[in-house]
């Protein structure tokens, strides 16, 4: 018997000793294989010694005999680095693991005294994590899983990478993976600077053999942050003053995020008319005019004087393609 049915194997019968009764639709279902090949492992099953039983009718299905229990549960490497990502079956599942962690989950339960496995089933059933953003498409990422194992086994990856500037092809010392608001990050050394890679702009990538040692003292999760911390501060390139109506004090953390939220509870008085002064920060004068759209009549744009002279500017030129109302 191969290594794949074996496991298989024990995932089905960890799945009846932790759930009970199980029909084969849905036992194929949580492993993925068709109903035919859950017929034929209950079988191997039977045929092995384990007392499965199948009881007929409309709530019928498969379960084990009452009491019975293995102590099979011993996690491969595999499913025991999966565990990492119990919490986000979906980015597990884009780095290959999805049959891995539903395999060490099963494991880690059968393991557990029954208190605390119905503790983890209530957890389970009550939390859920969805790490993508609202509203955006999930991005592809056919090369993850050739950057997570350059990765994990610390082996040189070469890329075709698509940058603002062109293309690039590049040697990366693949230190790790990020996953930020649904996005894959690669974090890599190139010669002697380490920078960060979208995973869906690679366009083309190779594992070579070359191997390369992690520079000392490195820790991912601290160079994030540090990276994170840098990139907003890059970002924003001045500030922009407004005066909104009320509607548009409301928007404002809704169209721009923290930064609008901070602003929003430093805003003026209202004047006579209901409006307040605020201060935005903004990035680049054209991505500045298209955020300032975004609040359409809610907001004014009281300075700086080129901001406001190229958010008019665009007020016109939509107002001359549109043309005067009927």
């Amino acid at each position: 018997m191969d290594r794949m049915r074996a496991d298989r194997l024990l995932s089905l019968l960890l799945l009846l000793q932790n759930r009970g009764r199980m029909t084969a639709p849905e036992i194929a279902a949580e492993l993925e294989v068709s109903v035919r090949t859950v017929y034929r492992d209950i079988d191997a099953l039977s045929g092995s010694g384990v007392p499965v039983y199948a009881d007929r009718g409309p709530a019928g299905g498969y379960r084990l005999l009452d009491g019975y229990r293995t102590r099979l549960t011993g996690l491969t490497g595999d499913e025991a680095d999966s565990l990492f990502l119990a919490g986000m079956p979906g980015p597990a599942a884009e780095l290959g693991l999805g049959a891995d962690l539903t395999t060490a989950q099963l494991k880690l339960r059968a393991a557990l005294p029954p208190e605390l496995d119905e503790r983890s089933r209530r957890i389970q059933e009550r939390f859920h994590l969805d790490a993508p953003g609202w509203f955006r498409d999930a991005e592809p990422v056919p090369y993850l899983a050739a950057a997570a194992e350059a990765v994990w086994r610390r082996r040189v990856l070469r890329v075709h990478y698509q940058r603002w500037r062109g293309e690039v092809h590049r040697d990366l010392h693949a230190l790790g993976l990020v996953l930020k608001g649904g996005i894959w990050y690669l974090v890599a050394r190139v010669e002697d600077t380490i920078r960060s890679y979208r995973v869906a702009r690679i366009l083309a990538a190779e594992v070579l053999g070359e191997t390369f040692e992690c520079p000392a003292g490195f820790d991912l999760a601290a160079y994030w942050q540090e990276s994170a911390r840098a990139m907003e501060a890059a970002r924003f390139q001045g500030e922009a003053e407004l005066l909104l109506t009320e509607r548009g004090l409301r928007l404002l953390p809704m169209k721009f995020g923290a930064v609008g939220a901070v602003a929003a509870a430093g805003a003026g008085p209202p004047d006579d008319r209901g409006r307040v002064r605020v201060v935005v920060p903004v990035e680049s004068l054209p991505v500045a005019v298209d955020d300032m759209l975004r609040l359409g009549t809610d907001a004014e744009v009281l300075g700086p004087p080129e901001l406001r002279t190229a958010v008019a500017r665009a007020v016109t030129e939509l107002a001359e393609r549109y043309g005067p109302p009927d």
